[in-house]
C-alpha cells in the first residue's frame, strides 16, 4: 500500500521529452495511464532514435507510393535529368555556348542535376510532408520530425538510380574513376542536411501558413539559378566566391564535379563557409520545429 502511495506521488515516467506517462491510483486499485506534453524547444534527439523503425517505414511508404501504378516505375527517375541534360545541352552548351571547364556539356550538366535534382525534391517533398500527412498527425503521438526526415530520406534510392547512369556516361565519356569518388558520400551527407535544414523550417510554417507550399516551387527554381548547375563555378568573380558560399548547393555541386571529373577549382574555404551555413540553419530549424510541434495537431 505504502509503494501504491508514492507510486501516485511522483508517477512513472517513460520515454522522456514529449511523452511523459504517470500513473495514478483510482479508489478500484487500478491504474490509470495519463499521457501529457513535455516542456517545448528541447530537441530530444533520444525520444526520435526510439522511433527510427518508424522513419524506416515511413520512407518506405514514400517510395512505394511514389510508384506505385505507373507504367515506367524506377525509369521516371532517369528521365527527368535526362531531358533536362538535354534541353540545357541544346541551348546552354550548343546555342548559348556556355563553358564547361573542358568537360563534355553533356556530363557537365548531368553533374549538376544530379546532387540538385536530389536536393530539389527531397525539399519540396518534405517541406509540404506535415499537411500531406495530416490524417496521421492529427491522431496518433510520435515525434514529427520523423515525417521530414523519411521524406528526406526516400530520395536516396532516386540519387542511387541516377549515380548508376552517371557511371554510365563517365563511361560513354571516356572518364575514369577517380579516388576522389570517395567524397562523394560526405557530400550527399551534406545535401540531406541542407534539405533537411530546409524542410524543417519550411514544414513547421506550412502547417499555420498554406501559402508556403505555393511559394517553393518559385523558390527552389529560383535557387537553382543561383547554384552552378548549368554554368561553371568560375563565372563567378572570386572576390564574390564566400558570398557565393552561402548557398550550400552551390559548394556541393561544385565539389561534386571535381571529385567525379577532376575538373574545376572547388574551393575548401566556401565549402567550410556552406557546411557551417546547413549546421546553423538545421539547428534552428530544429529549435524551432520542436518549439511549434506542439500546435501542429490543433492548427493543421
Amino acid at each position: 500500500m505504502t509503494e501504491q502511495l508514492l507510486e501516485r506521488q511522483r508517477g512513472v515516467a517513460t520515454g522522456g521529452g514529449d511523452q511523459h506517462i504517470a500513473a495514478r491510483g483510482l479508489d478500484s486499485g487500478v491504474p490509470t495511464i495519463v499521457i501529457a506534453p513535455g516542456g517545448s524547444g528541447s530537441m530530444n534527439l533520444a525520444e526520435l532514435w526510439r522511433y527510427r523503425e518508424l522513419v524506416y517505414f515511413l520512407a518506405a511508404r514514400d517510395v512505394k507510393v511514389k510508384y506505385k501504378q505507373t507504367a515506367l516505375g524506377a525509369a521516371w527517375v532517369l528521365i527527368q535529368p535526362v531531358l533536362a541534360m538535354a534541353i540545357f545541352t541544346l541551348f546552354l552548351g550548343s546555342l548559348a555556348g556556355l563553358p564547361s571547364d573542358g568537360i563534355p556539356y553533356p556530363l557537365f550538366a548531368y553533374l549538376g542535376l544530379l546532387p540538385w535534382t536530389y536536393f530539389s525534391n527531397a525539399t519540396t517533398n518534405a517541406s509540404t510532408s506535415l499537411v500531406t500527412n495530416t490524417a496521421l498527425v492529427a491522431r496518433v503521438y510520435f515525434p514529427r520530425l520523423a515525417i521530414p526526415i523519411a521524406a528526406v530520406l526516400s530520395g536516396l534510392l532516386d540519387f542511387a538510380i541516377g549515380f548508376g547512369l552517371l557511371l554510365v556516361l563517365l563511361i560513354v565519356f571516356q572518364v575514369g574513376l577517380r579516388p576522389s569518388l570517395l567524397l562523394v558520400p560526405l557530400l550527399m551527407a551534406l545535401t540531406m542536411a541542407n534539405a533537411l535544414a530546409v524542410s524543417l523550417w519550411l514544414s513547421a510554417l506550412d502547417v499555420r501558413y498554406r501559402d508556403v507550399r505555393a511559394a517553393i516551387p518559385f523558390a527552389i527554381q529560383v535557387w537553382m539559378f543561383a547554384t552552378p548547375v548549368v554554368y561553371p563555378a568560375s563565372l563567378v568573380p572570386a572576390a564574390y566566391r564566400p558570398l557565393y558560399g552561402l548557398n550550400p548547393m552551390a559548394s556541393v555541386v561544385d565539389t561534386f564535379r571535381w571529385a567525379v571529373v577532376g575538373r574545376g577549382e572547388p574551393s575548401a574555404a566556401m565549402l567550410a563557409i556552406s557546411a557551417a551555413v546547413v549546421l546553423i540553419t538545421l539547428l534552428t530549424g530544429l529549435l524551432y520545429f520542436r518549439r511549434v510541434e506542439r500546435s501542429f495537431a490543433d492548427v493543421i
